[in-house]
């Protein structure tokens, strides 16, 4: 058993990309957190980390594993068709439990009816938190830079109805140092939304050119229409409400959703966010 109070802080997603990083920075700080986990043996091994055993879908195990927390980061849910219900859930049981201040990973031109359909799921949660009485702090993630490399098909090709739209891409490592500066000092950033960004808009055409030029590999941007997009990924045999999240990362692009550099990344973090060349010579010198 462990002694003592379990650390007050917790932290969902450690043993994912976003999450555990997140958890990383905080346990390089020295700061004591409760890792919840849904299999304790993943949870990663870090100096002042509890892991302890929890998941979104279950109200009852939730509500227990956040007894005595002030502060809860929430990472928002892997991407599935319940994805809202699990965070209402989540949610509620982070109130029932007593949780003070919830800190949850939102989305970049989160609302009711904005183009990118996931984006709809988050404004949602947003909704319920601040309607459930504990305290708040939104980080309104852009689409990942991270994610840029992975969306070039195997001949090279970036394919989607983006159009001549741009992006202010963020870097995940910049989201993690942004959520860790809030949950060390999370009273003042109460009932604050954040839109975490890079430094720049950037179309897919000019990310193609950043990727040719970063990575040595010929990358290029292939402007499909909408029905071209949908009848280009309906091989994968993915459900309508997938293939929808996949088309509408593009066509948010196109509509200037998720344009305009803000500078929250400096203000929470002291440092310029990475662009897109940054971030791959960063990957280069790994």
């Amino acid at each position: 058993m462990q002694p003592g109070p379990l650390p007050d802080l917790a932290v969902t997603g450690s043993t994912g990309n976003l999450g555990g990083l997140v958890a990383r920075i905080l346990a390089d700080a020295g700061q004591p957190q409760r890792l919840l986990v849904r299999d304790a043996a993943r949870a990663p091994d870090l100096p002042g980390a509890v892991p302890v055993v929890s998941t979104y879908s279950d109200p009852a195990l939730a509500k227990s594993s956040l007894a005595g927390v002030q502060t809860l980061f929430m990472v928002s849910a892997a991407e599935a068709e319940d994805r809202l219900r699990t965070h209402y859930a989540f949610v509620d049981a982070a109130a029932g439990a007593g949780v003070e201040h919830i800190v949850y990973t939102s989305f970049f031109g989160a609302s009711a009816d904005c183009t990118f359909t996931l984006g709809r799921d988050h404004y949602a949660t947003e909704q319920r938190i601040k309607a459930s009485g504990m305290n708040y702090t939104f980080l309104r993630d852009n689409f990942y830079l991270d994610f840029l490399p992975l969306l070039t098909g195997e001949d090279g090709v970036i394919r989607g109805p983006a159009g001549d739209g741009v992006m202010a891409a963020v870097a995940r490592g910049d989201i993690a140092r942004c959520a860790a500066a809030v949950l060390r000092d999370a009273v003042l950033h109460v009932g604050r939304t954040y839109n975490l960004t890079g430094p720049e808009d950037i179309s897919l055409q000019r990310a193609a050119e950043l990727l040719t030029e970063g990575t040595g590999r010929t990358v290029s941007f292939h402007n499909e229409t909408v029905e071209e997009a949908y009848a280009s990924r309906a091989s994968y045999g993915a459900p309508g409400w997938q293939v929808d999240a996949w088309v509408s990362t593009y066509t948010a692009i196109a509509n200037g959703e998720l344009a305009g550099p803000t500078s929250d990344v400096h203000a929470l973090t002291g440092r310029e966010p990475l662009g897109l060349a940054d971030l791959l010579k960063e990957a280069h010198h790994l």
